[in-house]
């Protein structure tokens, strides 16, 4: 089989499948996002917020689901199977957008965030050698965007990445599961 043959094959079962394609394009979606903050954390050295690590919680339950969701889908798993995850995937999306617009609004100071990285920071001006350690840590403030592009900061963007994910696993649930041609 030629190159152009496979890939009009894959193309024509994709648009056959739309649970599969939708289940697909979460995971990649979603492994593109936790790997653009890794490449923000680890090669741009921008360390992350206590609230940035639990942003990224969703994507590491939706990456492995959505890749065993196509799965499944290839498979012809029973419908009651796909529903069910692509309403997790849903569910664990609207939770990622509604933790990045908590963050973004602790950003912009629209509301407190955790006392733990947005809180006053203690004088640590009397001491002994636990303050002296403590001088030596640095905390991750969660009030403070560390980066930002188009006025939007990597919280802001998490927000419209996690719906846009949200919206194909929708379509992927709205989706009609193609005739079984086996007949189960």
């Amino acid at each position: 089989m030629t190159d152009v043959a496979m890939r009009a094959n894959w193309n024509e079962r994709i648009r056959r499948q739309p649970a599969v394609a939708a289940a697909l394009a979460v995971f990649a979606g979603s492994a593109a996002t936790i790997l653009g903050a890794w490449y923000f954390q680890y090669v741009l050295k921008l360390p992350p917020c206590p609230l940035c690590l639990e942003e990224r919680l969703p994507y590491h339950i939706v990456i492995p689901l959505s890749l065993l969701l196509a799965i499944a889908a290839i498979v012809r798993a029973p419908r009651a199977l796909i529903v069910v995850g692509f309403v997790a995937i849903i569910a664990a999306m609207l939770a990622s957008a509604a933790l990045g617009a908590y963050h973004a609004g602790v950003e912009w100071r629209w509301w407190p965030g955790p006392t733990e990285c947005s809180g006053p920071m203690t004088d640590f001006t009397t001491g002994g050698p636990l303050l002296n350690q403590l001088r030596s840590i640095h905390i991750v403030r969660c009030d403070e965007a560390a980066w930002r592009f188009l006025g939007l900061s990597l919280a802001g963007y998490n927000v419209l990445i996690s719906l846009a994910l949200t919206a194909i696993a929708a379509s992927g649930l709205m989706a009609k599961q193609p005739p079984d041609p086996v007949g189960r």
